[in-house]
């Protein structure tokens, strides 16, 4: 599958790496978080141009931000939360109460302080979906490569935080397809 990325599509993998392995992101696999922090790092891509249409060129900050609460959250969408207040769980309760005992940023799995890890980083299952889904939408719209846009209109199709964080910030699938491809469905942006 990789030999059908894309120059971009292969730079935001190699991307969401670089946060797994830096102080960025943490943790020891790659996860659909990070190929979105990667894909929001690019610029002159069409995933970066289709970003910029839909207006979250001046709003990256806040998705990032968005990204580190959900991280701090271990992961829980917002819905989830909500979902867990209806039941009379305090997830921000928790998190203080976790945080208090353990230190900032102790639900969200990050290896720091616990010894250095020495295998490779691998891609979690959720990135997996997303690489796998990147192929599924290049196919549907009949494009013969998988690009950075393909990525991030897998990342808007795969229920979790990044999709979530996205259509909080004006960024579904239907808005990026419309801004990719028009309404003929033929490739337009970039």
């Amino acid at each position: 599958m990789f030999e059908r990325f894309t120059k971009d599509a292969r730079d935001v993998v190699k991307g969401a790496y670089a946060y797994v392995e830096g102080s960025g992101g943490g943790g020891q696999c790659v996860e659909p978080e990070h190929l979105l922090l990667a894909l929001l790092d690019r610029e002159g891509s069409r995933g970066s141009f289709a970003l910029v249409a839909l207006g979250l060129d001046e709003r990256r900050e806040s998705v990032r931000e968005a990204l580190g609460e959900a991280r701090r959250r271990a992961g829980l969408t917002q819905a989830e939360t909500d979902a867990l207040a209806g039941l009379g769980i305090d997830v921000e309760e928790i998190v203080a109460r976790v945080e208090e005992a353990h230190g900032v940023g102790a639900l969200a799995g990050d290896r720091k302080g616990k010894g250095r890890w020495s295998g490779r980083v691998s891609f979690g299952r959720g990135a997996k979906e997303v690489l796998e889904r990147s192929l599924r939408v290049a196919l549907a719209q009949r494009d013969r490569h998988i690009g950075d846009e393909h990525l991030l209109l897998a990342l808007t199709l795969r229920p979790g935080v990044p999709a979530e964080v996205l259509a909080d910030h004006g960024v579904t699938y239907e808005s990026l397809v419309r801004v990719l491809y028009g309404s003929g469905g033929e490739a337009k942006a970039g």
